[in-house]
């Protein structure tokens, strides 16, 4: 393709149904919370609070199955080796469903301790436990829906995203107000409705699957699939990026507990803000995976003037995103804040620290993109590197502004993203000149 005229429209294509699925995800969680909430007692509440905190954790963490994926397909795509991209498909559902499993067989472990690290009441952290184990069994239906939407967006095709996230979210939506609105089921009833979901995602997904590998050449190698060596790189990409994903939980969770320590209003303000981030991750995440699958390509392909341009583009349209969330934050950011909480205490601080949400897009926009890169050339090393060294300046960052309270923790949490934006340019400018363009 000629990628002069082609590269920003593709990346758009590729972007915006991402983009839009990501909005279904904050609207599964309103459902949630509403369903649950107008049951007689809110224990519930905090117990389905509890649980799906303990899986988003938990799932996030295994995001690689997505990420490894998507780049090592981009390149094998970009060398036209139809029997790399089919048996990477086999070597990543394997991989997810021995995963599954072994989260299904040390559930009751992970569970104890999740939820002891979570802390809650006796009472929400019973009825957390219950939702907790039904869950569980989603797991290998989770993270193989991982691989296949790794998979597709290898291939550039990211249609698949929005419809197995928007089928997913849709049958959670229906199925919790038919269990806990129709049949009186009560938190047990949501986590029923996510398992569903999830099996009901895996058995479209593998509908998409077959359709796409009537239309791939080659075949699968069983031996590959049997054989523990062909999976080094695989291992390699994953154990990375699996280690790179603990370093970024650990700085939320982290985030999370100094805010805590400050008082709930802190700890809720905070939590405000932090959805202003979120907003922001759901655009720029868009651009993001559309470079991974695009410069994977390019890269595999070898042609390094569809690299540099694919970058640019996919640059151009992260910082227009990223300005214009910091102007909206700037102008309506208040309006904001009040639409996410009625708490007048909450919206009082939450504007207090609300400037460094004006800042963040802008310094955060970056990582996001140079994320998609380095992940669409499998540089998954450096993308562990700048988590911790970004670590080494928060921690002591976090310290050292103790006396300032919450915009001291704010001010550390902001130079450990700007620090792993830098690193990530740093890297990127170095690998560009040398490193790649030399293979």
């Amino acid at each position: 393709m000629p990628v002069t005229t082609s590269s920003r429209p593709r990346i758009w294509t590729l972007a915006w149904p991402i983009i839009i699925s990501n909005i279904t995800v904050p609207l599964l969680g309103l459902v949630d919370t509403a369903v649950v909430g107008h049951l007689p007692d809110s224990s519930y509440l905090a117990g389905v609070t509890l649980g799906a905190t303990l899986f988003s954790f938990l799932y996030w963490g295994f995001g690689f199955l997505r990420m490894g994926t998507t780049g090592l397909v981009a390149q094998a795509m970009g060398r036209e080796s139809d029997s790399d991209v089919r048996n990477l498909l086999g070597q990543s559902l394997l991989l997810a469903g021995i995963i599954g499993v072994l989260l299904i067989v040390f559930s009751q472990p992970l569970i104890q301790l999740g939820l002891w690290l979570l802390g809650g009441s006796e009472t929400a952290t019973t009825l957390a436990h219950d939702y907790a184990q039904i869950r569980l069994f989603s797991a290998p239906a989770v993270l193989a829906n991982y691989a296949i939407i790794g998979w597709f967006l290898g291939q550039q095709n990211s249609r698949v995203i929005l419809i197995l996230l928007v089928l997913t979210n849709s049958v959670n939506i229906l199925l919790d107000l038919l269990f806990v609105v129709g049949l009186g089921m009560t938190s047990n009833g949501v986590a029923w409705a996510s398992v569903i979901a999830d099996y009901t995602a895996l058995a479209a997904g593998g509908w998409l699957i077959i359709s796409r590998l009537k239309r791939l050449e080659g075949r699968f190698l069983r031996e590959r699939l049997a054989r523990l060596s062909a999976y080094r790189e695989l291992f390699q990409v994953n154990a990375n990026l699996f280690v790179r994903t603990l370093g970024l939980l650990f700085a939320m969770a982290f985030f999370t507990a100094q805010g805590a320590s400050q008082g709930d209003t802190i700890l809720a303000a905070n939590a405000v803000l932090m959805q202003f981030i979120m907003l922001t991750s759901y655009a720029l995440d868009g651009f993001a995976h559309a470079a991974e699958s695009l410069v994977g390509r390019a890269y595999g392909r070898r042609h390094w003037e569809e690299f540099s341009i694919t970058v640019r583009a996919a640059a151009r349209f992260s910082l227009l995103t990223a300005a214009g969330a910091s102007i909206t934050f700037a102008l309506g950011g208040n309006a904001l804040i009040a639409l996410l909480t009625g708490l007048p205490e909450v919206r009082a601080t939450a504007a207090i620290y609300l400037p460094w949400m004006v800042a963040m897009p802008l310094i955060a926009v970056l990582s996001y993109l140079l994320d998609g890169v380095f992940i669409g050339t499998t540089a998954v090393r450096e993308m562990r590197n700048s988590i911790f060294i970004g670590l080494a300046v928060y921690l002591p960052a976090w310290w050292l502004t103790a006396g300032l309270g919450n915009h001291g923790l704010w001010l550390a949490f902001t130079l450990f993203t700007l620090v792993r934006s830098a690193v990530l340019v740093s890297y990127y400018l170095r690998y560009r000149r040398s490193r790649w363009q030399s293979r």
